[in-house]
């Protein structure tokens, strides 16, 4: 009896990486086992960026905050011991936005704190 083998199933799973492998350099993206490494690689940095974006965005706005608070005459942390104090509960996303777009706003907010 012949061997059988799934050649359907494994085209199948080959060209699915090298699809995933589309438009990366050289052999990454038309060999197989090379693809296939940097497909994996791939995956590994982006859900590990998936965490990473949420504290590098907590951090930019953290510094618009902070900056917009400067201007107003106050630091970042008394700002937000101040607004915790008076509970006006703004998150730093939207503390960030308004010390860049709408600064007039910004600093009733931060005369409000105080």
């Amino acid at each position: 009896m012949p061997r059988s083998v799934n050649a359907v199933a494994s085209r199948r799973r080959r060209k699915k990486i090298l699809k995933a492998a589309k438009g990366y350099f050289g052999a990454r993206s038309k060999v197989y086992t090379v693809a296939k490494n940097a497909v994996e690689k791939g995956l590994q940095y982006a859900y590990r960026d998936r965490r990473n974006k949420k504290r590098a965005f907590r951090r930019l706005w953290i510094a618009r905050i902070n900056a917009g608070a400067r201007l107003n005459g106050t630091t970042y942390s008394r700002l937000m011991h101040g607004l915790s104090q008076k509970n006006i509960a703004l998150n730093r996303k939207v503390l960030a936005d308004m010390a860049m777009n709408h600064p007039e706003t910004f600093s009733q907010i931060v005369q409000s704190a105080n």
